[in-house]
């Protein structure tokens, strides 16, 4: 595959506290970053944390206009520092998943009008019906989750439909709200966006599809025929289909760059705008997960991505589209309690020393002699259920184990719930198979040794900082080759290597194959005696 190392790709990512940029060269070696913080550059918007907490506590916005000031401000960053905006032959962007922007009646016309003499803040001023956009930080709407699947026939339906159950900060259920609550603005929308869409359009000058990867974040597409659910869209609001638009595949090329962009920073005419997603689809892509591959995320809370190819959508857990390989599919599953977790134990059981929390795992027994820890600090996401829970090993319930016990106990069952249920999602171990570690605790290789004898696969390691940046800007550049048949593998076979950590300990898989199965049984356990 033939690309020019003259040529640059721009990754954006609309997060949540900041707009970030990264250009990346033919050879994907990045050539400039740069970055705009919402609260300190922009104070004007009066966020924290880039947001806006409303009295309810449950109402959780953000201001539309701040993410367009925020662009003005990035590329003229980028323009002051010398950066050469010519030898730009494509981008991409990703934007926080879930949040959604109302574009008021008229306005497409205006992002097809826009003046290059003036900044697009300036030029978007009354373009949008609903000023603060709903964020997925936002859980107000469980009447409408409620609502939703009622209508549809039940948790699972909509699971089985869309990915996902009916979630607060799901985009449906946003509109479904602002319909019931305010009519009248959703009556004078005529375009509703992703973050993720909206930010292209400031590229596009017109109205940017929503792509399947970030469109499967909504409750509102159905996930195998890569179409809008009519019952979830009833169920949702009026006329609501033709407010969304088509949707693309993730690797679609929009259209050419506005002529505002050209005039006023110098790109090319012939830069190509690729569909925007969703920034943990991103982060796939930076990641360069591929088919069988596990990404687990060890922070504060720890996320697992998953690349699988015949999903089974659960109430627990979400599954994408696949943002960089049409047919396959991707997973996410958040848990909450992560590295705070393991600091308490580490604080309790080992004197607050991560030097003899790891000596405890090199010196216990793999499968900890039968005793299995369930941990459970806060009320945990996959399942819904909180408290600790320890086992011995006839399953019968213990009110402690041994210091020694409990490190190992904890490390082993954070891991065995994350194989569980991955393996739920429809994730199957595969020849070939990496874990890829990222997060904290992926610095610690004895707790990496755990990780890679529960999944009896080798553990690299990942640096990720900017991972979703990183993946937009690879995925400019397969905009560009995608419908010639080249794969995203191998339009990024020249980006840095993950390192390999660990390999499996010989053995580890006969003593995990029935820890598995009584771990799945226990956790089942916990969560019906949480419900009496």
């Amino acid at each position: 595959m033939a690309t020019s190392t003259d040529s640059f790709y721009l990754g954006f990512d609309f997060s949540t506290q900041q707009l970030k940029v990264v250009a990346v060269d033919g050879n994907l070696s990045v050539v400039h970053q740069d970055s705009v913080q919402f609260d300190s550059e922009l104070p004007e918007f009066g966020t924290q944390g880039g947001v806006h907490i409303h009295a309810d506590s449950l109402t959780v916005t953000s201001p539309v206009l701040m993410w367009v000031k925020a662009l003005d401000l990035i590329l003229g960053k980028m323009k002051n520092a010398g950066f050469d905006f010519s030898r730009v032959k494509a981008l991409s962007g990703s934007g926080q998943q879930h949040g959604s922007v109302y574009w008021r009646k008229g306005t497409n016309q205006v992002l097809r009008d826009l003046h290059p003499g003036k900044s697009l803040h300036e030029l978007l001023k009354g373009g949008f019906a609903v000023s603060d956009s709903p964020v997925w930080m936002d859980s107000s709407t469980t009447e409408q989750c409620q609502y939703l699947e009622t209508a549809v026939g039940g948790a699972q339906r909509v699971a089985d439909i869309t990915g996902s159950r009916a979630y607060e900060r799901f985009t449906g259920n946003q509109i479904a709200k602002i319909y019931k609550a305010q009519p009248e603005k959703y009556e004078d929308t005529e375009r509703i966006s992703l973050v993720s869409s909206f930010a292209a359009s400031l590229f596009l000058g017109s109205y940017a599809a929503i792509d399947y990867s970030d469109g499967s974040g909504m409750n509102l597409m159905d996930i195998f025929s890569k179409q809008w659910a009519d019952s979830c869209l009833e169920a949702t609001a009026p006329h609501l289909e033709e407010r969304l638009g088509a949707l693309v595949h993730s690797s679609a090329v929009l259209g050419l760059l506005s002529p505002y962009h050209v005039t006023r920073y110098g790109f090319p005419e012939d830069c190509k705008v690729v569909a925007f997603t969703g920034d943990n689809p991103g982060s796939l892509a930076g990641m360069r997960l591929q088919e069988g591959d596990i990404a687990v995320s060890l922070g504060t809370s720890d996320t697992v991505f998953l690349w699988i190819k015949e999903p089974r959508p659960t109430v627990e857990g979400h599954i994408f589209c696949n943002p960089v390989d049409r047919p396959s599919y991707m997973a996410l599953i958040c848990y909450k309690n992560g590295s705070l977790t393991r600091e308490r134990i580490r604080n309790k059981c080992a004197g607050g020393s991560w030097e003899v929390f790891s000596s405890v795992l090199r010196t216990t027994p793999i499968g900890n002699d039968g005793n299995i820890g369930i941990y459970f600090d806060a009320m945990e996401i996959t399942p819904s259920a909180v408290g600790v829970h320890r086992f011995d090993k006839d399953n019968t319930k213990v009110a402690g184990f041994s210091a020694q016990g409990e490190i190992r106990a904890l490390v082993e069952g954070q891991f065995l719930a994350k194989r569980v249920h991955a393996e739920k999602l429809g994730y199957k171990i595969i020849p070939g198979t990496r874990v890829l570690a990222t997060g904290g605790a992926s610095s610690n290789k004895d707790i990496l040794q755990v990780l890679s004898d529960v999944f009896d696969a080798p553990v690299y390691t990942i640096d990720v900082a900017n991972s979703a940046c990183l993946g937009c800007g690879y995925r400019a550049l397969q905009g560009l080759v995608a419908e010639s048949g080249v794969s995203f593998a191998e339009t990024v076979r020249k980006a840095p290597e993950p390192q390999l950590a660990v390999t499996p300990t010989p053995g580890a898989d006969k003593v995990f194959a029935p820890l598995l199965r009584r771990y799945a049984e226990l956790e089942e356990r916990v969560l019906q005696e949480s419900k009496q």
